[in-house]
Order: structure tokens, then C-alpha cells, then sequence
């Protein structure tokens, strides 16, 4: 079974890298023409040239979805720390009507109490 093994990544990762590229839109494809690429991850795929080139140098890479394409950590990002404060707005202010609702209610009994005592 493990003699297996390393051609099952190859095919593994040739069959990903022929994806990635027939997903991957013209405008992002960087260096050869898509149609390109794809000719040279078949034709290098058992030898892992054609797959890895494309993973490597075929692809414009993006990172996460901050300004300018740049990850951004969440204490630095102004957009998550504004949803903090509205969501602790939020949340304090149902606080306020449970704890008035609680209030209530433990009136209600205490009336309830003595109007039967």
C-alpha cells in the first residue's frame, strides 16, 4: 500500500494544479497565457515541473480580504473593532431588559406573597 504513496501524491497534485488553473481567471495568470500553462502541467505533470511551476510562479497570489489585498490581524482591522463595540451595545442593552424583566417579575412573586400570606 505505501509503494503507492508517492504516485498518488503526484496524481494528487496534478490533478489540483490542472484545476487551480482552469478555475483560475486570465487577468490572474501571471508570466504565459492560460492555455500555456495548462499544455505545460500536462505535459511536465509526472515529473512534478509543470504542477509546481504553476503553483509557484503562474498564479497572481492574494492575501486575506483587507485593503490592498494585505491580511490585516483583527486588532488592527477598524471595521472588526467597530463591530465589537455595536455588538457589546447590543448585548449590554438586552442585559438592561432582562434584568429589568427579572426585576419585574420578582415584584409580581413578592405581591404575590404577601397578598396570600
Amino acid at each position: 500500500m505505501l509503494r503507492y504513496l508517492p504516485f498518488l501524491l503526484v496524481l494528487a497534485l496534478w490533478i489540483y494544479a490542472f484545476i487551480d488553473c482552469l478555475n483560475t481567471p486570465e487577468e490572474e495568470v501571471k508570466g504565459l497565457p492560460k492555455v500555456v500553462w495548462i499544455i505545460i502541467i500536462l505535459l511536465f505533470g509526472e515529473v512534478l515541473i509543470g504542477p509546481v511551476a504553476w503553483l509557484a510562479a503562474g498564479k497572481v497570489r492574494r492575501g486575506g480580504s483587507a485593503p490592498g489585498g494585505r491580511w490585516t490581524a483583527p486588532d488592527d482591522n477598524p471595521a472588526f473593532l467597530a463591530s465589537l463595540g455595536e455588538s457589546s451595545k447590543r448585548d449590554e442593552a438586552l442585559l438592561k431588559d432582562w434584568e429589568a424583566d427579572l426585576r419585574r417579575r420578582e415584584e409580581e412573586l413578592k405581591r404575590r406573597e404577601r397578598g396570600e400570606e
